[in-house]
């Protein structure tokens, strides 16, 4: 499977991506900085350069794809601004360009409050605002989408168990090593499309909980 993730160099997307590649997977991140590909390069990801922000289309990165991930993110110290033309920006877009290249499966990495963004206080509720609207255009459009948010992450040892839930308004953290496992899991489980699910550190095997998902 090839897999265009979005957003490539983050935390996330370089763990999945490492995980795609180790599972067979041809796993392309999408950066914006070329000296970034080496770290890319080094967990077995293909680097694509690309600006998110700054190009009107994704799809000369899309075409070819099997499945796309949405995990790029203007970060704790961007203003407003930036929120949008990134986090909800960019999803739209990638979404735009799955759609017009007939790449059908689209994983979004949320967050827990994108279901209430107006209980958010301060450098919060922009984020969580966006990532709401993002979350509502892509699942809107004729994708094969799973939404998933997790808590709030940490760079703890991930420990291949989870708790992973459709039940929204949960709280509690999450290693990124286990979002990625998540992440990696779901985009072959097409049960899981459709849905939107919660994910915090839990007791529950990676695997079992997303088959549960799947119903």
């Amino acid at each position: 499977m090839d897999v265009l993730v979005v957003g490539g160099h983050g935390k996330i997307a370089l763990r999945l991506g490492r995980l795609l590649a180790e599972q067979g997977h041809r796993a392309r991140g999408l950066i914006r900085r070329p000296e970034q590909a080496a770290d890319l390069e080094a967990a077995g990801i293909v680097p694509v350069l690309g600006d998110l922000e700054a190009e009107a289309s994704l799809e000369a990165y899309v075409r070819g794809a099997d499945a796309v991930v949405f995990a790029a993110g203007a970060g704790p110290g961007s203003g407003p601004e930036r929120k949008r033309t990134v986090d909800l920006g960019g999803a739209v877009k990638l979404a735009d360009a799955a759609v017009a290249c007939g790449v059908r499966r689209y994983v979004l990495v949320s967050s827990i409050g994108a279901d209430r963004p107006e209980a958010a206080t301060g450098a919060m509720r922009p984020y969580l605002e966006a990532k709401a609207e993002a979350d509502r255009y892509v699942m809107a459009a004729d994708l094969d989408w799973t939404v998933v948010r997790p808590g709030s992450l940490t760079d703890d040892p991930g420990t291949g168990r989870v708790r992973l839930t459709t039940e929204v308004g949960g709280r509690g953290p999450v290693p990124r090593d286990d979002v990625a496992a998540v992440l990696a899991a779901v985009l072959v489980a097409p049960g899981t499309a459709g849905i939107v699910a919660e994910l915090f550190a839990g007791d529950v095997p990676v695997a079992e909980a997303v088959a549960g998902l799947a119903g």
